[in-house]
């Protein structure tokens, strides 16, 4: 009865829509040989849906302590239910918006005509499995540090995406046709990671999906500010190497015996 209401009111009343803001991107500076308090800049556009707090908002950010990127969302991932009833925490929220670089958008366009409609299933487990491509690019970040704040940085980067993919895969990445073979998967490797099993293409669609979870944490500007430039810089290198990353010789033809399954 609420949401028809809420839905009544959008359509004919008006009312106050949320305030937009833009929210900076973290300082402007060289990746390679600073601090964790100078990430690479990240574009994320973020609306205040109310300018109450939750409670806890001070576990993103420290005077004392510089903050550690995506530390605060590894923590405060437990409360980070799409699903959420309380009314309270909904209009808390912030919505937040990765950008995707141009480079990878038509690949998410593919990627969803693949599955979707030519029915293919992205081949697991996957030839570059999500572990090996956040290892190459720590390895690669590292290379370029000359300072071991940069270890400590990339190292939680790493760490944080790894966490969010396992969580998320199986309720917000995957499409309808692709869920039976999640369940063939997850009784062929039953202790494995599914960062173990998937590829790059799940890996991307996780960054279209990020934003509605991390609208669910209380976070300060800052410490959301220096975790998304810290996943944009993960995007440019995921543009940087999509012809060895995304292929789509990588998909294969659904069998007549999987169309039964994914019915």
């Amino acid at each position: 009865m609420q949401r028809s209401k809420m839905r009544g009111a959008s359509s004919g009343r008006k009312t106050a829509g949320p305030q937009q803001r833009n929210l900076d991107p973290a300082p402007p500076g060289r990746w390679e040989g600073r601090s964790s308090e100078n990430p690479p800049s990240g574009s994320v556009r973020k609306t205040r849906k109310n300018k109450q707090k939750t409670p806890g908002n001070g576990d993103g950010g420290s005077t004392s302590e510089a903050p550690r990127p995506l530390r605060a969302l590894r923590k405060k991932r437990a409360q980070a239910d799409p699903t959420v009833e309380n009314k309270e925490a909904l209009n808390n929220s912030v919505e937040v918006k990765v950008n995707i670089p141009d480079e990878l958008k038509p690949w998410l366009v593919e990627d969803s005509d693949l599955v979707t409609r030519k029915k293919q299933l992205f081949q697991l487990p996957a030839k570059k499995n999500i572990d090996a491509i956040l290892e190459e690019y720590a390895n690669y970040k590292k290379s370029q540090a000359n300072v071991d704040n940069m270890k400590y940085a990339v190292d939680d980067v790493v760490a944080g995406i790894k966490e969010y993919f396992n969580v998320l895969l199986g309720t917000q990445l995957l499409y309808k046709f692709e869920r039976p073979q999640y369940a063939e998967i997850l009784m062929a490797h039953p202790n494995a990671l599914m960062t173990q099993v998937y590829g790059a293409p799940h890996l991307l669609r996780l960054f279209v999906k990020i934003g509605a979870t991390l609208a669910y944490m209380s976070l300060d500007e800052r410490s959301l500010a220096l975790s998304l430039g810290y996943l944009h810089d993960f995007l440019q290198y995921l543009a940087k190497n999509a012809a060895s990353l995304f292929t789509t010789s990588d998909y294969k033809v659904a069998s007549a015996e999987y169309h039964l399954k994914a019915l």
